[in-house]
């Protein structure tokens, strides 16, 4: 209970965390960003630096090799790489370092039949900040934190 509200703002504050705690029982898929921009592993890290490149695109990309699910790279993993670079394309690291170069292996990721709660677990720990979601081994969607974080602002 909370205390020291007017019984009516208490049925509010209770009434919106009872509909979060439901919200967390169904599907990741009902959250994720789908589709997913993916990229192969052999490619080049300026097909990366293109992805990173279109707005509003989430920070952290999958990377398939023969269309398996092998890694994923984040913003910071580019940017950690490319720091002295500049935008032109022919840049020494651009052409010479592979995805696979700078990707995190073996990835996190849960059936897209997994829970809210069972991402929000996962993301919980503070060692990801995303989850892939698959179905039937592909990649199908992707969750953040920050699409937790919407969830609980999220005004129906």
């Amino acid at each position: 209970m909370v205390s020291n509200l007017p019984n009516s703002l208490e049925r509010v504050f209770i009434s919106t965390q009872i509909t979060f705690l439901m919200n967390l029982q169904d599907s990741i898929s009902t959250i994720m960003t789908s589709p997913v921009t993916c990229i192969d592993s052999h490619q080049l890290l300026v097909d990366l630096k293109h992805i990173y490149e279109k707005v509003h695109f989430h920070h952290h990309v999958p990377v398939l090799t023969d269309g398996k699910l092998v890694g994923v790279v984040s913003l910071v993993d580019f940017m950690r790489e490319v720091h002295h670079a500049g935008l032109d394309d022919n840049e020494g690291v651009y052409q010479h370092m592979k995805v696979s170069d700078i990707m995190s292996v073996h990835p996190v990721h849960v059936n897209e039949k997994a829970t809210i709660e069972d991402v929000a677990k996962l993301l919980s720990t503070g060692q990801i900040n995303s989850v892939i979601i698959t179905n039937e081994n592909k990649v199908s969607g992707i969750v953040t934190t920050i699409d937790l974080v919407k969830l609980l602002f999220k005004k129906d």
